[in-house]
């Protein structure tokens, strides 16, 4: 049994309290309040608001990709689960993206994450990467989260299948070759 670290519990605090009010109006202090941890005890870990949810997403993320990475679970598996997480999760990252003065960060660590965990994926199979192959990945990268963001947003009206088949038929003829 894992146990919930001090960051998991802010983490879970903050969330807790973005299911009810806006994500620019919540404090350091709403969230502490809520898990009855002192202001101290939050900047310990975490820099500003932010960079918990920065930190809270990579984790997510890296929990998805591990899977892939470690259980050898197909890159088309891995992008269903990617999909649901944003459909599971689609409310409050609406909430991020709309209520933030952070939107392009957000979206700029997003992108970063997802490139950092295609890139390690990749690397597995050659280890040094041409930059054409780099920048595809950048490219693919980009356009997926920004899709990604749209969707959560609700511009697009698809089920986290359709989402997660968009991911899969963007994928640029040289990186499936890596892939599956």
């Amino acid at each position: 049994m894992k146990r919930k670290t001090t960051k998991d519990i802010l983490v879970e605090s903050f969330r807790e309290v973005a299911e009810k009010q806006a994500i620019d109006k919540i404090t350091i202090k709403d969230i502490v309040d809520n898990c009855e941890y002192s202001s101290a005890t939050f900047y310990r870990h975490f820099r500003d608001k932010y960079d918990l949810i920065a930190w809270a997403y990579r984790q997510d993320m890296e929990r998805i990709v591990e899977r892939f990475e470690f259980d050898e679970t197909s890159w088309k598996q891995c992008l269903i689960d990617c999909a649901q997480y944003y459909y599971e999760h689609k409310e409050y990252l609406a909430n991020l993206l709309l209520n933030t003065s952070g939107y392009e960060s957000f979206v700029l660590n997003m992108t970063e994450i997802n490139y950092t965990s295609l890139m390690n994926k990749v690397q597995k199979s050659v280890p040094s990467l041409d930059e054409k192959t780099k920048m595809m990945i950048r490219i693919y990268v980009n356009g997926t989260v920004y899709f990604t963001c749209e969707w959560i947003l609700g511009k697009y009206k698809t089920t986290p299948e359709q989402l997660s088949e968009a991911y899969m038929i963007s994928i640029p003829e040289p990186l499936k070759q890596y892939l599956y």
